[in-house]
Order: C-alpha cells, then structure tokens, then sequence
C-alpha cells in the first residue's frame, strides 16, 4: 500500500509525537516497515523538509537506542556466563 502525501504527513506527525519507531509506525499505518522507512527519508524530503529533518532525528535517536540495548543485552549474557561458571566452581 503506497501512502497519499496527506497520510505520509499524518505518518510523520506520529512518528514525530509518539517519538515511534519504524515498525510502530507500520503496524499503526498498516505499511511495511520498508514502506515507511522509504516514505520517510525519501519522499517526505520532497513534501515537506522541515518534517523529513524531524523525523530522521527520531530514526537516529531510535538507531542509538537499538545499539544500547544490543550492547546491554551482550553485557547481561557475559554476566549470566561468569555467574554460571563461578557456582560450578
């Protein structure tokens, strides 16, 4: 499903508001991610550059967020390994 301009704006306004990430965006719009990922750095820097600027902050600060919670989740497995070694010993 391709959204109108008038949906794509609607789109970023949420994403913008509710600081969503691609993929709750998609499931509230009923988009693929790809979709809305494409929309959003592609044709919204045609609509409407102020939007586009906003929102690409919201995909940055959801990249970082992504890569803290990677990090987080391989600290916690190497914790959970020395914890599980240490009661073998």
């Amino acid at each position: 499903m391709v959204l109108s301009d008038d949906d794509l704006i609607l789109l970023a306004e949420y994403m913008i508001i509710n600081r969503a990430t691609v993929r709750q965006a998609a499931a509230k719009f009923g988009v693929s991610k790809s979709g809305v990922h494409s929309a959003v750095t592609l044709r919204l820097k045609q609509i409407d550059t102020g939007r586009a600027h906003e929102v690409s902050g919201v995909l940055q600060e959801n990249r970082e967020a992504r890569a803290r919670r990677g990090g987080l989740a391989v600290w916690q497995k190497k914790r959970s390994i020395n914890d599980r070694e240490v009661l073998m010993v």
